[in-house]
Formats: structure tokens, sequence, C-alpha cells
């Protein structure tokens, strides 16, 4: 990386006194990025060092999880055959086409989800929210996973359940704790496993029982559904599949170590970019339906509350071939299944909630420390046996996460292209409004209404298709407010550093914060006017006391500070 001269305003220039405030200096784990990941922050292309094919394979591997067999067997079970098939295909469906532009977004500049929510019509601090919805999924599935694995524990040692959930929180902590670097290796250690796991099952159908394929398309469920299309069955099926619309996040936690696209990985970065970004959904879609099938074929010797376990399922369709040691390996499957699963979801909430409290607190502990708050009311819940009310729970939380997904979605596709929205994404608090309502209003209305559509204000096929409401609304509005108010509210200021009217030759180039004296690459630095210099963005979103001077003239007028050149070395 080289160095650059960053011109900024002096005091005299800005209004400013020309003491400085104080330099900050970050605790320990803080200030180790081998552990933090860059988690507040863009990912810079020094540390992008993994190829494009290791960061799709790493990203997939999180996909291991056992839940889309718990929710596909469930919708099924409750809606019928045809009408679950249809279900798990419209959201797949739904799923893949809003995942393309967020993971190539994430990809091309190097951002988490919750960056990528600031500059696509959110706001500084209106993706606050969102933070804690995407926190939320984290919990909620890893409760989930974490059931899934205490279940298998105690089929095979007998250990009762409450300590089968404690057991697999307290196991993903020491892989967590080392950041993408050990997720990685754990990804792809386990992934043999876990294929050889994940196939075998229903190869042994195949062969065993070819005709239980045929069998389970004529299925009407256990709550006397029937085996046709029923539209209620659809939209509520439709509306549990999809609340794993917000599992792109976790996706987008690794899609943003993808290298720098160039003309020698064209190809292999927009596979890997489909594949670990939207293609998740592919396989999830195909995990639904294979649970489901497992979960029929169990039902008669098991029951139906052992059926929707994945463990029992795994264990009936495997004894043909390897009779008394079925148990033993289905559970080895499982196990390998939720680790992967769940250090991914504990990653994830880690850096959500890292997000989520520096904008409120201004403080920044470290992303690890936030993994404990997650693990914490993941077991809550586990304990509080939420597998129990699994598609009711889903089926609220997709109505807020298909909101946020698509509103973001929107701006992404139609907002940027049409020119409401800018053609960057930018999620530095030096140049963000704190609330954006083209994004943030769209998503609170099109959550409210759905909301109140699913609790059965507007009638029973309203409660149905809530989810659909939320989707269409949030993709209406999002473009219509941005139109409204001709994107104003977009950027409080224009980026002089590294917007579309700087001069920037190589975005590598470094250049040292003013507060934590640490070089980052220019896409990473803002100019602030208190500092009358340079400073990095989780300095920028730390600073509690400098009244967003930056963006505010006493007026209520933006500032707008001269524009300077940067060039690499």
């Amino acid at each position: 990386m080289t160095e650059t001269a960053l011109p900024t305003a002096g005091p005299e220039t800005t209004g400013q006194p020309s003491d400085r405030p104080p330099k900050r200096s970050y605790a320990r784990l803080a200030a180790d990025e081998s552990r933090e990941d860059f988690s507040l922050r863009y990912a810079p292309h020094a540390y992008r060092r993994w190829s494009p094919t290791m960061v799709a394979s790493t990203a997939l591997g999180g996909i291991a999880y056992l839940a889309d067999f718990a929710i596909g067997a469930s919708i099924v079970f409750t809606y019928g055959f045809t009408s679950g098939l249809a279900s798990i295909l419209c959201a797949a469906t739904i799923i893949f086409l809003t995942g393309i532009p967020i993971a190539r977004a994430c990809a091309k500049y190097g951002l988490d989800m919750d960056l990528i929510t600031r500059g696509a019509g959110f706001g500084y601090f209106g993706s606050t929210l969102t933070s804690l919805i995407y926190a939320s999924f984290t919990f909620i599935f890893f409760a989930l996973e974490g059931s899934i694995m205490a279940q298998a524990m105690h089929e095979v040692t007998g250990l009762p359940l409450p300590v089968g959930y404690l057991l697999t929180t307290l196991i993903v902590i020491p892989i967590v704790f080392r950041g993408m670097g050990a997720l990685a290796k754990v990804q792809a250690w386990t992934q043999p496993v876990w294929l050889i796991g994940l196939v075998l099952p229903f190869v042994v159908l195949a062969v065993e029982s070819p005709g239980s394929f045929s069998a389970f398309t004529h299925f009407g469920g256990t709550e006397g559904a029937g085996s046709g299309f029923d539209w209620l069955g659809f939209g509520l099926g439709t509306g549990v599949a999809l609340s794993l619309i917000a599992q792109i996040g976790e996706q987008a936690d690794y899609l943003r170590f993808m290298p720098a696209k160039t003309e020698s990985n064209r190809k292999r970065w927009n596979l890997a970019v489909l594949a670990a970004g939207p293609g998740w959904v592919v396989i999830g879609a195909a995990k639904q339906l294979g649970g489901a099938l497992l979960a029929f074929v169990a039902l008669e010797a098991v029951g139906k509350t052992h059926a929707l376990e994945p463990i029992a399922p795994q264990v009936e369709a495997l004894k043909p071939w390897l009779g008394s040691v079925a148990l033993p390996v289905a559970a080895l499957f499982v196990v390998v299944s939720q680790i992967k699963i769940n250090v991914t979801n504990a990653y994830s909430g880690s850096l959500s909630w890292s997000n989520f409290f520096s904008r409120v607190t201004h403080r920044h502990p470290g992303r690890v420390w936030y993994i404990f708050l997650n693990l914490a009311i993941a077991l809550t819940l586990m304990e509080m046996n939420m597998f129990a009310a699994l598609n009711k729970l889903l089926g609220f939380y997709s109505n807020v996460g298909i909101a946020w997904i698509a509103a973001v979605a929107a701006d992404l596709v139609v907002n940027k292209r049409v020119g409401w929205s800018p053609k960057y994404i930018e999620f530095k608090r030096a140049y963000l409004y704190a609330v954006n309502p083209a994004g943030f209003g769209a998503m609170v209305i099109a959550s409210a209404v759905s909301i109140l559509a699913f609790f059965g204000l507007f009638g029973e096929y309203a409660q149905a298709f809530s989810t659909f409401i939320a989707a269409g609304l949030a993709l209406v509005l999002c473009p219509l407010i941005a139109w409204a108010t001709k994107g104003r509210y977009y950027l409080a200021r224009p980026n002089p550093v590294n917007g579309p009217d700087a001069v920037v030759e190589d975005v590598t180039a470094t250049h040292v914060c003013g507060v934590c004296e640490t070089a980052y690459e220019l896409p990473d630095i803002a100019d602030c006017p208190v500092q009358a210099g340079p400073i990095c963005s989780l300095c920028c979103s730390l600073d509690a006391a400098c009244g967003d001077v930056c963006t505010k003239a006493p007026t209520g007028e933006p500032v707008l500070l001269p524009v300077p050149t940067v060039r690499a070395g």
C-alpha cells in the first residue's frame, strides 16, 4: 500500500479551535484486527487475501444448518405437500432475486450488511434498527440450531436438554473468538463430513425405499390440509420460509472479504459472488424439501413431534444400511452441521451488536465481547423451548426482515440506477444524514402494515399474505420516497476523499487517522473539520462531542469543505 498526502482544511477554514481533541487508543481486544476482522468498518484490500473460491466455500459452509430441515418439515406437515412445495419455491425465488444486488454490493465495496444499509437509503442512525433486526435473526437461528444439536446429544448420550443447550453454546466461543481466519479453517475441514452426511440418507432412501418419493408428493400433512393447493396455506407457508431472507446478511459477512474484481478473475468472481450470495437459497430450498421428505418417511415410526426434529428422521433413513450405528453417525452429522452454522450465527451477531452499540453508546470495547451477549440471548431462548413455537415465531419475524431487505434491494436496483441515490455506497457518519426516509421510512411503514395484517386486522387472506404486503410496500415505497425527496437525504455533504468527485488513482493508498494514528485505506477515511484532517470511520463513529459539525452549519445548511485531489504516491 502507498500512503497519500491528503489535503485538509485548517482551523481557520473550519471555525474550529486549533487544539484538537485527544488521541484515541483502543482496548487490546478492539485493537487486534485478527479478532476484530474490521468489524465496524470497510474491509481493506490488503486484508482480502482469500481467493474468490475460498471466500465462496467459506460462505457456503455457513449454510450447513439443519433448521432448513425442520422448517421444511413444519411447512409441509402443516399445509400439505403441494402448498408447501409452492411456498418453499416462491420464498426461494424472492430471496434469490433480492440477494443478487446486495451480494454484489457487499463484495464490490468490502462492506457488511449494516454498512450497506446505511448508504442504501437508511442513513447513519436509521440503520441501527436494522442492526437489531439482524442481531435478532442471528440469535433466533442460533437458538434453533442449538436446540437441534442438543436434541442429537440427548438421543446419543441421554444428556439433559438444558445441559445440552449450554454445551452447544459454549462450544463455538473459541472458534468465533479468532474471527474469519478460524472460521475459514473450520468450514473447510468439516465440509467433506457434512457433504457425506447430507447426501447419504437420500441415497439410502433411493435404493431401499424408492416409492417413498412418489408417496411424499401425495402427502396431505398432519393438520388435515390435504395434498392439493390452498392459497391460504401457500401464503402462510411462504411467510415461514421467508424468515430466512436475512441470511444474506451472514453471507455478506464473508463476501466483504472477496478480492477486487479484475479482468483475470472476473468470471470466477461473478460466479463466486452469485453462489455464495443469493445462491445459498438454492441449496437451502433443496434442504427444506429434503427435510420434509425425511420427516414424512419417519413419521409413522417416530411420531409427529420427533419427526420435526432432524435427528430422528436422519436415524430412520440410515437404519437400513447402518443398523445400530445409524444413531451415532446421524448425531455426528447433526453436530458438525450445527457447529458450522452456529459459528457463523455467533460471528455475525457479534458484528451486528458492535455496529448497534458503537452508534448508541460511542464506545467500542471490541467485537468479541458482544459474542457473549448474543449467545446469552440465544441460550435463554433455547431454555424457553422456542423450538415448539417455530412457525409462529418465524412467520412474525419474516414481516420485518423482508421489509428491510426489500427496501435495500430497491435502492440498489432502482434508486441508484435512476440517480435518486448516489452511485456508490457511502457508509461513513461524516457524510450521512442521521435518518434517510427513503429506505428507513419504507421499511417502517411496510413492516408496520404487514404486522397488523399478520395479526388478522385486515382479514384472513391479508394475514396469510402479510409477507407479500411487506415486500410489495417496501419495493414501491423506497423509490417513491426517494423520488419525492429528490434524494436529498442520502448525503449530508459531498465526499471529497473518495466520493465520485474525488480523483483517486489507487483506493489501496493509505492515510493516517488523526485520532487513533493508524493507517487506513482511503475508502475508510473521512475529512474531519474538528480534527482539521483525516479521521477513520470508526473513530468518527465513536466521537461523542463533535456535534456533527461536518454535516451541519449553525443555519442547518451542509458544510461544503474544499474538495481535494487525492492521488496515490
